[in-house]
């Protein structure tokens, strides 16, 4: 594929907008911020703050990371007049561009804007706060090019809520923020002559000697204090301490000295800053499942709703396909299905998996059909999933359980034939080559005449990266959900047994017996068979299980903290 330049410029002028990406969690981006990225012909950010916003720009964009990349591919040139790279786009799908200066992101978004594209600057927390980002502005302003502002939340304000420390308190103590890399002499001694909070901005193996810039300017050395690495996201991690004892608590965690040593922290201090409530205030890092990697055998297309519900409990999910869909080998019988659906010959469809619904579609674009096709014939889907790809499909179903969604809570709601007021008696039943035969048995039972016609084949997946079949065979995550038997069967086949200390959570009783026929030992069991409700199944293990050790006064650990040679770590809840 031949690079080309960027799509030509439309007839409006050029536009930057300078976004605040916050100070980590995707979820605090603003809604103006999401609009401004889909609207979005340039995207320009360091990788952090890509991580942050990247999902939500279109297709097509164009994406500058900032950061020192010294391998990045910059043979399309320099732009005439600025000695910056130009920006291209391959085949019209997004790319990314390094830009090894920051300076010369600044040539990119105003080339960008000068040729009427739409540029977000985007940067971490709030761009009244960024130097490079008050500078691009200034440039903007002298050059006649229109931006607008779009804030974010401040890092120095978003991690203490997340850290669970209220900066203020009843009687409105004043708040200073101070960037410990750039202080003065004599900022630390305003500071540290008032006795409200105050907010530091610094690095890990910077805080000691920030804390002790604050004694040395009159601060006592007893005055509470914490210390926040990765606010916002579920690698949060905050030490309580003082600002006398902050380095021996440090070191005590074992996360200094370290390579990590430069990693920004917010630092709160004061005695007014609820810092010794953080106990019953740290709403974040107390979540059920705080930062444990969860392993969640489907695709993503699959494990969407799940993965979100995960990390609403602070999980970080990991999909693993463990089987891929193919075409059936013979596809006649499917073809004839979809002609006699068309031509009446089905009273019912009935759509058992969201992979039986994008087979049908796939065979309604091969001949030119759509949603139309299904007017005048009854639509029943297994649950919620298949439900939202039929109306994404255009079609909405007639029936979904109204209890249990598997084959046999479809059955309980399935009308029997009745020769009266059902003209048609056959049931066109499209599914998976190694669906079980409780459907198909029921609805004969109930009078009805089935085509049980297979839709798609299930093959095992390819393997997994060889990181992630160490980190499973490992204990590299913290549990596995298993939604199926042949989850169990093929992820054990691609990957691996999972290692003895990941909890095992299982979606019903035969999945949770072929775990243990493979050797596993299972922890959680749903209550019914829906992966939300697996969900929730974890999320209560995990509640138990840091209740109990706050009650034995144990340090609140991740399973895979407990696995042999993994490294010990004190967590301060």
């Amino acid at each position: 594929m031949s690079p080309t330049t960027l799509p030509a410029a439309g007839p409006e002028h050029g536009h930057v907008t300078f976004l605040g990406a916050g100070p980590g969690d995707p979820g605090l981006l603003t809604l103006r911020a999401v609009e401004a990225l889909a609207n979005a012909d340039v995207l320009v950010a360091g990788h952090e703050v890509l991580d942050v916003v990247r999902s939500h720009a279109r297709s097509g964009v164009a994406v500058v990371n900032t950061d020192s990349d010294p391998s990045a591919d910059l043979s399309s040139g320099p732009t005439p007049g600025t000695g910056a790279p130009q920006l291209t786009v391959v085949d019209g799908a997004s790319t990314t561009v390094g830009v090894p200066v920051v300076r010369d992101a600044a040539h990119l978004v105003m080339e960008a804007a000068r040729g009427g594209r739409r540029v977000v600057r985007a940067v971490s927390g709030d761009p009244g706060l960024d130097a490079y980002a008050a500078e691009e502005m200034l440039a903007c302003a002298a050059a006649g090019v229109p931006f607008e502002v779009v804030p974010g939340v401040a890092a120095a304000v978003g991690v203490p809520a997340y850290a669970g420390v209220p900066l203020r308190d009843a009687e409105g103590a004043d708040v200073r923020f101070v960037d410990a890399r750039t202080a003065s002499d004599r900022c630390w001694t305003e500071v540290g002559a008032s006795d409200g909070t105050v907010v530091v901005s610094t690095t890990l193996d910077s805080v000691a000697a920030a804390a002790g810039e604050l004694v040395s300017a009159g601060r006592k050395p007893d005055t509470p204090l914490t210390v926040t690495v990765a606010g916002t996201t579920t690698r949060q991690r905050t030490w309580t301490a003082t600002l006398g004892t902050i380095a021996q608590t440090l070191k005590q965690a074992k996360v200094l000295p370290s390579p990590d040593g430069g990693r920004p922290v917010i630092a709160v201090v004061g005695e007014r800053s609820a810092t010794a409530q953080r106990e019953q205030l740290s709403w974040f890092e107390s979540k059920p499942l705080f930062g444990w990697k969860v392993l969640v055998p489907r695709t993503k297309e699959q494990a969407a709703s799940l993965s979100d519900q995960l990390r609403s409990y602070g999980a970080v999910p990991h999909e693993v396909p463990t089987i891929a869909v193919e075409p059936p080998r013979t596809p006649q019988q499917m073809e004839r299905a979809v002609k006699g659906l068309v031509t009446g010959r089905y009273e019912w469809i009935a759509f058992t998996s969201v992979n039986a619904v994008k087979a049908v579609r796939e065979k309604f674009e091969e001949y030119g059909l759509d949603a139309r096709a299904f007017a005048g014939i009854k639509v029943a889907a297994v649950g919620e999933q298949t439900a939202k790809a039929l109306v994404a499909f255009g079609v909405k179903p007639d029936l979904v359980p109204s209890g249990e969604q598997s084959a046999a809570g479809l059955l309980e709601d399935w009308p029997p034939y009745d020769p009266v007021f059902d003209p048609i008696d056959r049931v066109f039943l499209p599914r998976a080559d190694i669906a079980t035969e409780t459907l198909v048995a029921g609805l004969i039972e109930l009078g009805w005449e089935v085509d049980d016609v297979t839709a798609y084949r299930t093959v095992r997946a390819s393997p997994p990266p060889a990181e992630t079949r160490e980190a499973i065979k490992g204990g590299g995550f913290d549990a596995v959900l298993f939604t199926s038997s042949s989850t169990v069967r093929n992820l054990v086949g691609i990957a691996g047994k999972p290692h003895n200390v990941t909890v095992i959570a299982c979606i019903g009783p035969a999945t949770a017996k072929t775990a243990e026929e493979h050797g596993l030992r299972v922890d959680v069991m749903a209550p019914e068979p829906s992966v939300h409700k697996l969900a929730e199944a974890l999320a209560d293990f995990g509640l138990r299980r840091r209740a109990a050790a706050l009650e034995a006064g144990d340090a609140v650990t991740r399973p895979s903290e407990r696995r042999p040679g993994a490294r010990r770590r004190r967590t301060t809840t």
